[in-house]
């Protein structure tokens, strides 16, 4: 198994040639003061070395070990304590949070690649920094400044960790009807009881408090998704002067026996008149936890990147050494018994659509999370708007097609292994295992793509797929006179159009066919993806083929001809994909219950 390398030199051309991302942050106050191109740098060079160097070398025998629980004490596997101090003392936990409170306040477009990097050499560890910096999230957007005051610095520190309480056993993708319930303790406080599963990192010895947000009703909430408070509920009671009190009324019940992240605890929670305090308004709890799923998924599709990363760089490692069978055209290694596996065209063809997919799907992390920036420190009303409809747009993509092509990813590099990738030794079957969650958790992929077609495109008219779609016509127009340029502008400009005439179709099928959103939704979401990422590889070849001549590293050289592999051998499939969007749902909806 190769050792896991931080992809800085692709990560810095993301950044800063491609979006040019500290000229962008020095245009906002907010984020001029806190973080230029050398402090990036040196963000990024530090992160790989504890990627790398701290993380990943835990990450196979932790999954062996798994966590621990027992009596309703959770152990993290060997070496996580430990590992989960580095980050405390480097001041990770806050890298993105508000200064007022302790956080660096770097910007999500840095921010993303320190996340992808964590993921990729260790997602089971990575989830609990990833959980307490979306807690902090939501905390400090929706709640008092009491509450921030009290918990915010210790979050921000790592000295506290958090989690997010909010499937039930019969509540999942419904929460509407969620029945943990809050009681007013006549005070400011509440006594919140009922029972969260498959809560990540929900009790656990790696920090010394966990301050859970637990989605719960009052007695008289309103039924349904408009009923729903949140609240915060301490693992340990905080005393007034900052110090730890007693022991909160709530406890693990259990940890599951998964499939995969099996280092990560995931947990059974039991709250039993625990004592909360309402974070936000009464009844406007979802709002205040989809202030931090938002940035989950985002976060979550970064974890399909890291996965596919590591997934390439194992696969690209063993396919230039192991030997096998001669190439098409002839001896390559005549002095040895085989040629290496890379030469033959199908073990390329899996190697470049992983390196197209990871590439590719890094940059558009990268522009959602520029977008996200936008939105959160511009000083211009309007450009803040614009960015807020682009955010709701492209996070449900940056979810969905980003782990699914991640799964993907993974799983073709265990092909490039053949019999190997199947055995432990490798640990490429642990990044299948690790990466299917991605695809399930914070909001089920079919969910998100219902959300992109139903909630974003439909309910808008198309009006926010317009503020895709102008960015895109906007980039192919002032290119319009670019010569090496012009045969992908050419292409994307034909994938725009398909993909915005299905939108027009969807919208009219939904007038009067119930069935036609749901029916359309993942292809859609697919169709989508490919060709935000072929917007994408466009840019990035705007760039390299500035750079590409006298070219020793290959690296501007290699973006070329991966954009040609991406451009003629994956965009294509927006055709087919567009010809099942405009069958309609009559074929899928047509049997009976008893056909199936």
């Amino acid at each position: 198994m190769a050792d896991y390398q931080a992809p800085l030199r692709d990560m810095r051309f993301v950044l800063n040639e491609v979006f040019e991302a500290p000229a962008l942050w020095s245009s906002m106050p907010k984020l001029a003061e806190n973080v230029d191109a050398d402090t990036a740098d040196a963000i990024l060079e530090e992160a790989g070395k504890i990627a790398g160097g701290v993380l990943a070398p835990l990450n196979r025998e932790a999954d062996e070990q798994g966590s621990k629980w027992n009596d309703g004490e959770v152990t993290a596997p060997e070496g996580f304590k430990e590992a989960y101090q580095t980050i405390v003392e480097g001041g990770w936990n806050g890298l993105g949070g508000n200064p007022e409170f302790g956080g660096m306040g770097m910007p999500k477009m840095l921010v993303a690649q320190f996340e992808e990097m964590m993921q990729g050499a260790n997602m089971s560890f990575g989830l609990a920094p990833m959980l307490t910096a979306g807690a902090c999230l939501s905390l400090n957007a929706h709640g008092s400044q009491e509450l921030k005051e009290k918990y915010l610095p210790n979050m921000y520190s790592g000295v506290w960790a958090g989690a997010m309480d909010l499937t039930e056993p019969h509540a999942g993708t419904d929460l509407g009807i969620i029945r943990t319930k809050a009681e007013p303790n006549g005070d400011d406080s509440y006594s919140v009881t009922g029972t969260k599963i498959f809560i990540t990192w929900g009790e656990h010895d790696m920090a010394e408090n966990i301050i859970h947000l637990v989605l719960a009703k009052l007695p008289d909430a309103p039924a349904g998704p408009k009923g729903i408070s949140l609240f915060l509920v301490p693992k340990f009671l905080v005393n007034d002067d900052g110090s730890l009190g007693e022991r909160n009324s709530f406890s693990c019940g259990s940890i599951e026996k998964k499939m995969g992240i099996k280092a990560s605890a995931t947990c059974v929670m039991n709250f039993d008149g625990a004592k909360g305090w309402l974070v936000g308004e009464a009844n406007k709890g979802l709002a205040a936890m989809f202030t931090m799923m938002n940035y989950e998924r985002l976060g979550v599709g970064i974890q399909g990147i890291g996965a596919a990363e590591a997934s390439l760089q194992n696969a690209r490692v063993y396919a230039l050494d192991r030997i096998q069978s001669r190439a098409p055209t002839g001896a390559q290694q005549k002095d040895k018994a085989a040629d290496p596996i890379i030469v033959h065209p199908d073990v390329r063809r899996m190697l470049l659509t992983m390196k197209s997919y990871v590439e590719g799907g890094r940059a558009f992390s990268t522009y959602v999370a520029q977008w996200l920036d936008i939105s959160k420190f511009s000083d211009n009303d309007e450009q803040r708007q614009h960015a807020e409809g682009m955010v709701a747009l492209l996070t449900p993509v940056a979810k969905a097609f980003l782990t699914d092509r991640g799964l993907d990813a993974c799983i073709l590099g265990q092909q490039v292994f053949g019999g190997h990738g199947f055995i432990r030794e490798w640990g490429q079957e642990q990044l299948v295992r690790d990466c299917r969650i991605t695809q399930i958790y914070e909001g089920t992929n079919g969910i998100q793509a219902l959300d992109l077609m139903g909630r974003k495109v439909v309910a808008s008219k198309g009006k926010l797929f317009e503020l895709f779609a102008a960015d895109v016509a906007t980039f192919i127009q002032d290119n319009s006179n670019d010569d090496v340029l012009r045969p992908y502008l050419e292409s994307l400009s034909a994938a725009l159009e398909r993909l915005d005439d299905v939108t027009d179709a969807v919208i009219k099928q939904a007038e009067v066919t119930p069935n036609a959103i749901g029916a359309a939704s993942v292809d859609y979401l697919d169709m989508f993806g490919l060709t935000a990422l072929a917007y994408m590889w466009a840019k990035m070849v705007k760039v390299a083929a500035q750079k590409a001549e006298g070219d020793t590293s290959g690296f501007y050289t290699g973006k070329l001809k991966t954009a040609r592999f991406y451009f003629e051998r994956l965009l294509p499939k927006t055709v087919s994909l567009a010809e099942g969007i405009r069958s309609g749902s009559d074929a899928m909806m047509d049997l009976s219950d008893d056909e199936f």
